[in-house]
């Protein structure tokens, strides 16, 4: 089955973020409406919700794309996709008033302030879920689709 691998790897790459933001959507929902957060989640929701599937299915096309030349594992390359995506993500916050850069950390929607070593801490963090994430679930679609 060698026909459209780009779009296998596509379908394959969005396959995760498609089952996991709406579960983050629903946590936002419960803490919006039934415990009253009184912080504009929706601006904050925005950017993982349009641009994170797209990102992920690029991501393995160009994993597909590169992996005879590099021979990179797909678990590694998947938690590479966390720093391209955290100063994008980043910018589209600060534009938004949704992220402000402090001396000492960010301040998240003008309330909750975070120190830059629990970011640090956090990111590495994200970096092992991504890497998790891409080695087991991407890469069984992938073998599933028959492109890895």
């Amino acid at each position: 089955m060698n026909t459209h691998p780009y779009l296998r790897a596509f379908l394959a790459g969005v396959f995760v973020p498609t089952l996991v933001l709406p579960l983050i959507l629903t946590g936002f929902i419960i803490l919006r409406l039934i415990l009253h957060v009184s912080v504009p989640i929706e601006r904050g929701i925005i950017f993982p919700m349009a641009i994170v599937p797209c990102l992920f299915g690029l991501w393995n096309m160009l994993w597909l794309a590169s992996h005879p030349r590099t021979h990179l594992a797909i678990g590694v390359h998947g938690a590479l996709l966390p720093i391209v995506m955290a100063p994008i993500g980043a910018v589209v916050a600060s534009c938004l008033g949704i992220l402000a850069l402090g001396a000492t950390g960010v301040t998240l929607f003008q309330v909750c302030e975070v120190p830059y070593a629990l970011i640090a801490c956090g990111f590495v963090g994200v970096l092992a879920v991504y890497y998790l994430l891409w080695k087991y679930i991407v890469g069984f679609v992938n073998r599933t689709l028959g492109i890895a």
